[in-house]
């Protein structure tokens, strides 16, 4: 693999892969938390109208641009990223490469294909309403940082999106889609110092041409490009609420429910580490997880249950989400008692935890292997810390954590006087 910066500021990262197919992801470093001083979804609702039009093509040439040479083209956003992405054969990665850095470079957002896109956007906000397991989530973590933007919904309201202007998007593109708050990221099977040099070749042409400049801050630290200001590892910037408990009669067949707590930061180097091998232990995908065995296998009272941990730039977030028929959720809740509790005050054995580590280690391994994953991660770890660990950092970490600290961390996250909690009834 090799990764640098290019003069314009831009970071990238090509490896090379053995497949005729190949990825390609431009990541932008803003999202729902950076929506101070615009409409509420802004992020979101650019991300959709970026491929309604471009100064060179419309919208029609976008949607059919990749799809005519068997490619894909899509795009997703985060609280804290926009990214653009691209699966095409090899021999067009180039075309996919210039596409992507014409959307974000070249938007033109004509008032027609905006009016289309807001009633695909605001269909979206009402199914996602409609999706109980979806908005329990999404509600929760907007009470769990309420009056900060990570409590935002990325969505946005249908009042906010409704009121979002042509404009509104130039100045929020104007803003934030500037190289050094970008990470182009490809995997495919082309020589490596190959790629980098047509990347910093793409860049130079593409930002040269459209007057980008750096910001001075990223001139005097280039750790603080991909640190960002908002960023204080020592002292989370997410104001701290006392926990909450609320249930909502919503009348459904199924109870949702959600409970969780802040968690440790992209910045926690170890304890995001100890807290992520935590979270797989206690609900990841497998039917071995302790929730797993207990809730569904065991007992038959739920039809999934997981642990999920969220990474931000100043906080996270891990939540244990399941839905049950109404008879079986007080059991469900106090058999979920019982593990939390047998977590903070028994230690874990080194042998379970060894068998624990190999199991995360091949969920890993495996996620990897597919070449989008790999793209799009590392374009989230240039985004994050300007660097891509190696797989062997990656597995030391890992391997380096102790029952003890899991221990502290099973205190720290499920604290009976911390935890909060939401259902839907």
């Amino acid at each position: 693999m090799r990764s640098g910066t290019a003069p314009s500021g831009l970071r990238y990262a090509v490896r090379r892969s053995a497949s005729s197919v190949g990825w390609c992801a431009l990541s932008i470093r803003c999202g729902t938390r950076d929506e101070a001083g615009f409409r509420g979804g802004i992020a979101h609702f650019t991300e959709h109208t970026i491929f309604r039009g471009t100064k060179r093509k419309s919208a029609s040439v976008i949607g059919s641009y990749l799809d005519r040479l068997g490619g894909e083209l899509n795009a997703y956003t985060t609280k804290e990223e926009i990214v653009l992405h691209a699966t095409v054969l090899k021999e067009d990665l180039g075309k996919a490469a210039r596409l992507l850095f014409e959307l974000a470079t070249e938007p033109t957002f004509p008032d027609d294909e905006i009016e289309t896109e807001r009633g695909v956007v605001l269909d979206e906000i009402i199914s996602y309403k409609d999706n109980p397991v979806e908005d329990v989530y999404d509600r929760f973590e907007g009470m769990l940082f309420e009056g900060h933007p990570l409590g935002n919904p990325i969505l946005g309201t249908t009042a906010s999106v409704r009121r979002i202007t042509p404009e509104d998007l130039r100045r929020f593109v104007r803003t934030f889609f500037t190289p050094d708050r970008m990470a182009f990221t490809v995997v495919a099977d082309i020589d490596e110092k190959v790629l980098e040099k047509r990347i910093i070749h793409l860049s130079e042409r593409v930002f040269g041409a459209a007057g980008h400049t750096l910001s001075s801050a990223s001139l005097r630290d280039p750790i603080r490009a991909y640190a960002p200001e908002r960023v204080c590892p020592a002292a989370p910037a997410a104001p701290s609420f006392p926990p909450f408990d609320k249930t909502v009669d919503k009348r459904n067949h199924e109870v949702n429910a959600v409970i969780g707590n802040r968690a440790p930061s992209l910045y926690e180097e170890e304890d995001r580490i100890t807290a992520a091998v935590l979270c797989n232990i206690l609900g990841g995908p497998a039917s071995n997880s302790l929730l797993n065995k207990e809730l569904r296998e065991k007992n038959g009272w739920v039809y999934g249950v997981e642990c999920s941990y969220t990474q931000y730039a100043d906080t996270g977030i891990a939540a244990i989400s399941f839905g049950c028929d109404k008879p079986n959720l007080e059991r469900c809740l106090k058999a979920l008692d019982k593990i939390l509790e047998r977590l903070r005050e028994v230690p874990l054995s080194e042998r379970f935890l060894k068998a624990a580590k190999r199991q995360l280690l091949g969920q890993l391994a495996i996620s990897s292997a597919s070449g989008e994953a790999q793209c799009l991660s590392m374009g989230k770890s240039l985004l994050s810390w300007g660097r891509i660990d190696s797989s062997a950092e990656t597995r030391a970490r890992i391997e380096a954590v102790t029952p003890e600290a899991l221990q502290a961390m099973a205190r720290r996250l499920f604290d009976p006087a911390s935890l909060s909690r939401l259902i839907y009834l």
